[in-house]
């Protein structure tokens, strides 16, 4: 197995357990590319920038990030706009899934056939309504598809709070029935690696967009650029930061 391998020792693995973000981590999804498309009619869509996606967008509701990026850009009265631009981001993204589906990173796609074979127990946490959707598209092996790999799935449920909350986090570790002080999560966005923390999780933060200094500033615990630099073994003694040994 490229870049990580299953435990060097006999420990439990079954002690911990993974919480994934879909979009960044483990697919490929165009919600930024969508986001900017559906600017057309609000504003100049150059100006919404990967960093400003990362900053004010990944990681919340639809409806959120939309309020979140208007107010960004500087737009008069962006809570009344928010719906307006929501529908059309969601109706951008649509069309391009229709057009070109989805893509899973590979490295993902090997970290969690090998979380699979040691017995980890894993859930799935975005605010996304659209990313079961996307994962069942995404083939795991022959007989599964990447949604299937998760125990639970905490994705796009109506909640009280967005990240940084820590509450889609709390909810995932109480299904997998793991205390959250012993799950792991893996973010791509600031936001998410501070619910990670906020939760008294390890938080592992995931720098696909040279972005790597935003995630070490939100408290991430380790930051990689790919999941093929991590082996099971380390994250089995792994502890969050501040957490008792």
């Amino acid at each position: 197995m490229k870049g990580f391998g299953a435990p060097s020792d006999t420990g439990s693995p079954t002690a911990k357990a993974c919480i994934f973000d879909v979009d960044g981590v483990l697919l490929a999804s165009p919600h930024e590319r969508a986001w900017r498309e559906a600017l057309h009619g609000f504003a100049d869509p150059s100006r919404f920038t990967t960093a400003l996606y990362q900053a004010q967008v990944a990681g919340k509701s639809r409806l959120d990030g939309a309020r979140a990026a208007l107010t960004a850009l500087g737009l008069p009265e962006p809570a009344g706009l928010a719906a307006g631009y929501a529908a059309a981001k969601q109706g951008c993204l649509d069309r391009i899934i229709a057009a070109e589906g989805v893509a899973a990173f590979p490295d993902a796609l090997r970290f969690v056939r090998t979380l699979t074979a040691c017995g980890w127990p894993m859930a799935a946490a975005s605010a996304s309504k659209n990313a079961e959707g996307m994962m069942r598209r995404v083939l795991l092996d022959e007989r599964r598809t990447l949604l299937d790999a998760f125990a639970v799935k905490v994705c796009g449920r109506d909640l009280r709070h967005g990240k940084p909350d820590p509450e889609i986090f709390l909810i995932a570790a109480s299904e997998l029935r793991v205390e959250p002080a012993r799950c792991i999560v893996f973010e791509d966005a600031p936001a998410g690696v501070r619910a990670a923390r906020a939760g008294r999780m390890m938080a592992i933060g995931i720098a696909r967009l040279d972005d790597a200094e935003g995630l070490r500033a939100a408290g991430a615990d380790r930051v990689v650029t790919s999941l093929d630099e991590l082996r099971i073994d380390e994250l089995t003694r792994q502890q969050p930061s501040g957490a008792a040994a």
